[in-house]
């Protein structure tokens, strides 16, 4: 297979991860579910990964006003919020519940579930949408990118930088889903702790 074939077929596996990205998530988290041996000292120092994970995905559903759906899509170029800091803040938070839920079940969740975070969004996810958006919104994209980092902090945005719309009625209607998976996860691992 020559180089363009082997990138489309990179690009085809990114669209069907970007698709399947909640499957993954699940399939993830019973795999965690699975393997875990939490006790009550993991649990408590796992929580406040997912607290803050759960808190970040507010805000960041928030300051957009669609981000699910089965393609990539964006009506505009969020750059306000959390999007100040980072360019990916709903993956971050994903990451940070992910982490909650590792540190809760033991050593090997932890691994699996980091190995699992690079693998899905960093070659995969990111990748995909970021050409999507490159494509859409070009040089502004482009400065974007240059200033901010797609997990990590390179910076710290100015106040303006981050002040912008944020909208809570989104909440309910684009988060509602992901309070429930996290709040049911976290409860089904605090049940296999504290009576298993």
């Amino acid at each position: 297979m020559n180089n363009s074939g082997v990138s489309q077929r990179l690009a085809q596996i990114r669209a069907k991860a970007f698709q399947l990205r909640g499957g993954v998530w699940t399939l993830l988290f019973v795999a965690i579910l699975a393997l875990a041996h939490p006790t009550r000292d993991s649990f408590v120092l796992g929580l406040p990964f997912v607290f803050l994970g759960q808190a970040l995905r507010f805000w960041s559903v928030g300051c957009v006003r669609r981000y699910r759906g089965e393609r990539v899509g964006a009506e505009r170029l969020t750059t306000w919020g959390p999007y100040a800091f980072i360019r990916n803040p709903l993956y971050v938070g994903n990451g940070m519940i992910g982490l909650g839920w590792g540190v809760m079940a033991g050593l090997v969740p932890v691994l699996i579930m980091a190995v699992t975070f690079f693998l899905l969004y960093t070659v995969l996810i990111v990748p995909y949408e970021e050409e999507f958006l490159l494509g859409k919104f070009g040089e502004e994209y482009e400065r974007y990118r240059r200033k901010t980092g797609a997990f990590f902090p390179v910076r710290w945005p100015e106040r303006q930088e981050v002040a912008g719309p944020f909208d809570l009625s989104v909440l309910w209607i684009s988060e509602r889903h992901s309070l429930l998976t996290t709040a049911v996860g976290t409860l089904l691992i605090a049940l296999k702790c504290f009576f298993a």
